[in-house]
């Protein structure tokens, strides 16, 4: 079906909502994840280790499960994942976890935080079903100023346009919003497991040299607690993650993904706080308020509540 034949996409649904809260409960202990593999691996070789391990997780189960009885893998559909692992995996994955060895992790959530803003942009341009509207814009500008809120004055005084780490991120949300567009237009009516299957197969197939290249052999003689970090990562934050993602992208469209981008700095902090004794400020819990907001205004349904409360009930004749 033509993308202008689509309904125009709306808000997300409840069950939307819920998976894009799921979603990012899951990428939001990625952080955690992310940082104690670090301790032991490089950059490139914790990408390589991400995708490779996740990928073979989604062979296992589409396999045991009989799931590709059910498509033809045609070349033309593996060039399609290789695109959406591209822009999806191999690009943002390596330049975020790059620019966090550059950068501070508060600013590292701001600049993320973009994507929200960049998706609905590409989705406006590229996607007829998805129009930039104004509830859009002023939801996502909220969510950023939560963001902004959250991680504190001095993460958003620290903004460099000449800061190679910032560049990175920043590259990486273009990437991300990209990775939506071309998801919606180039995968609609494959099943979600398939696409997440493929899309991380060539993903792997990737990173692999390129990780050798880069960092040489990888280290395989890593402590307990970075192989179950490097896993979790790669099976839960990855594998699973990725199901989820394709499905809310096939039920709720490309911008509407990438508010998950907004969810995720709150959650990282929440788990900061009850698992690693981090204290919230005040400033904290108002950006929590301030993001809720933006998500209020985009799903519309509470503006539509006050608008109907507001309005005069109809005269009795």
């Amino acid at each position: 079906m033509p993308a202008a034949a689509l309904p125009l996409q709306a808000a997300p649904t409840a069950r939307g909502w819920a998976l894009l809260l799921a979603l990012a409960l899951i990428w939001g202990a990625t952080f955690f994840l992310v940082e104690i593999a670090l301790r032991e691996t490089s950059p490139f070789t914790l990408v390589a280790h991400r995708v490779v391990w996740a990928a073979l997780a989604l062979w296992i189960y589409a396999l045991a499960a009989r799931r590709l009885t059910s498509i033809q893998l045609t070349p033309g559909l593996w060039g399609r994942w290789a695109m959406m692992g591209v822009l999806n995996n191999a690009i943002p994955f390596s330049l975020i976890i790059w620019g966090q060895t550059e950068i501070e992790s508060g600013l590292a959530a701001i600049l993320n935080a973009m994507t929200a803003i960049f998706g609905a942009l590409a989705a406006a341009i590229f996607l007829a079903d998805e129009r930039f509207t104004a509830a859009k814009a002023i939801g996502a500008g909220l969510g950023v100023a939560g963001v902004g809120l959250i991680v504190g004055v001095d993460a958003v005084s620290g903004l460099n346009p000449q800061s190679l780490g910032q560049l990175a991120v920043l590259g990486a949300t273009v990437s991300y919003a990209l990775a939506s567009v071309w998801g919606r237009l180039q995968l609609r009516g494959v099943p979600v497991e398939i696409n997440a299957l493929g899309m991380l197969t060539m993903s792997a197939l990737l990173m692999i040299p390129l990780a050798v290249v880069i960092d040489g052999p990888p280290r395989l003689d890593l402590s307990i607690a970075a192989w179950a970090s490097v896993l979790s990562l790669a099976v839960i934050g990855t594998a699973a993650a990725y199901l989820l993602y394709f499905e809310i992208l096939r039920i709720a469209g490309a911008a509407n993904t990438m508010l998950v981008t907004l969810m995720i700095p709150p959650v990282a902090i929440v788990l900061g706080a009850m698992f690693l004794g981090e204290r919230l400020s005040p400033t904290a819990w108002i950006g929590f308020g301030v993001i809720a907001a933006g998500l209020a205004v985009i799903d519309g349904r509470l503006v539509r509540w006050a608008q109907g409360a507001q309005s005069p009930a109809p005269r009795e004749r």
